[in-house]
């Protein structure tokens, strides 16, 4: 068996080799540029990552069936938690990259046009395998135009591929706990289609509003029984079984699909941070000018942070919590489903 050297398992020479300033080749003096190739490279690698972690969930999720209390579905949700952690650093990174002051910047920055980090193909090929799809991007007519074809292509076939939030959308539709409703009788009274326990739920809900907040109940009922059939939105179903794992997750079974919600709201907001330190250093260094590659900068940035949330609806489902006091009371043989045997 050969030895390996640390310096070769890396392909150090490779890495060290790789960081060539334009103010070099230029023979101008741009003593900060090197730090700009550097950060923007270990962002790069980053977001390798970030994919490698991304395929792994997207494949575990694309089975037919995830048990909610499997080392695969902890699996899942380690890796997105290792996600988020590396977001937290992409958003860390910004501080060593604001040692440089706008006119460190200016020494070198003309001598970019056109590349910009508008070009990162990888960071638009992990939002469309997360879920953001074309109609839903800001500055839809150049988001790619700037790209070589063959990360167009990579992008577009991410964007038409099932998504990981398509596929939590079907992982939460086969929630199993209100196929039978004779389970459920005596919580409520269903009405039409309507599970008896949404029923009840809808009830507690309506009373728990304020004056203010009447018109949510509408909200309610499109968000829990209106026909949604976006692939970007959840289903009716799907967000049923998200507000039933954030009402009752104290339970045993719904613990690791709860943690599982709770980190792609973690995600979201990692990416939201970035997105927003990044919009505040770009206004910090180049005002209110254009950017290298042509967009309108701070602008352009600021309008895609609000626009780009991806797990936005599961954000939005805190609007229909109640008090813990005031959830109606599961029936024994659904408890026991949950893994609380109550012996009753």
């Amino acid at each position: 068996m050969n030895e390996v050297h640390y310096h070769d398992y890396l392909q150090l020479d490779k890495i060290l080799d790789a960081q060539h300033p334009e103010s070099n080749k230029q023979n101008a003096s741009a003593h900060d540029e090197m730090l700009f190739i550097i950060i923007h490279q270990t962002y790069e690698l980053w977001f390798k990552q970030l994919h490698h972690e991304a395929d792994s969930v997207i494949e575990i999720m694309r089975k037919p069936a995830v048990n909610d209390n499997s080392p695969e579905l902890q699996t899942v949700v380690h890796r997105l938690n290792r996600m988020g952690v590396i977001l937290r650093v992409l958003v860390h990174q910004i501080d060593i990259l604001e040692t440089m002051t706008p006119m460190d910047f200016l020494d070198f920055r003309d001598l970019l046009r056109p590349a910009s980090g508008f070009q990162s193909w990888q960071f638009k090929l992990l939002e469309a395998k997360l879920g953001l799809k074309f109609e839903y991007r800001h500055g839809q007519e150049y988001y790619t135009k700037q790209l070589r074809q063959e990360h167009v292509d990579l992008i577009k076939n991410a964007e038409t591929d099932q998504s990981f939030l398509q596929l939590v959308n079907d992982w939460l539709e086969r929630m199993p706990f209100f196929d039978d409703h004779e389970l459920w009788k005596g919580i409520g009274n269903g009405e039409k289609d309507i599970h008896p326990f949404w029923t009840a739920y809808q009830q507690v809900y309506s009373h728990s509003l304020a004056e203010a907040e009447k018109d949510n109940i509408k909200y309610f009922d499109d968000v829990f029984f209106g026909q949604r059939e976006s692939h970007y939105t959840f289903s009716a179903k799907a967000n049923r079984a998200a507000l039933f794992i954030m009402l009752y997750r104290g339970y045993p079974l719904l613990q690791m699909p709860f943690q599982l919600l709770n980190q792609l709201l973690d995600i979201d907001e990692q990416l939201s941070t970035w997105r927003h330190r990044h919009m505040n250093m770009v206004h910090r260094m180049i005002g209110t000018r254009i950017g290298t590659g042509g967009s309108s900068g701070k602008d352009y940035l600021k309008a895609a942070a609000d626009k780009h949330y991806i797990f936005k609806e599961i954000a939005q489902l805190t609007s229909f919590l109640i008090e813990r006091r005031r959830l109606p009371q599961l029936p024994k043989e659904i408890e026991k489903k949950l893994g609380f045997d109550t012996g009753g």
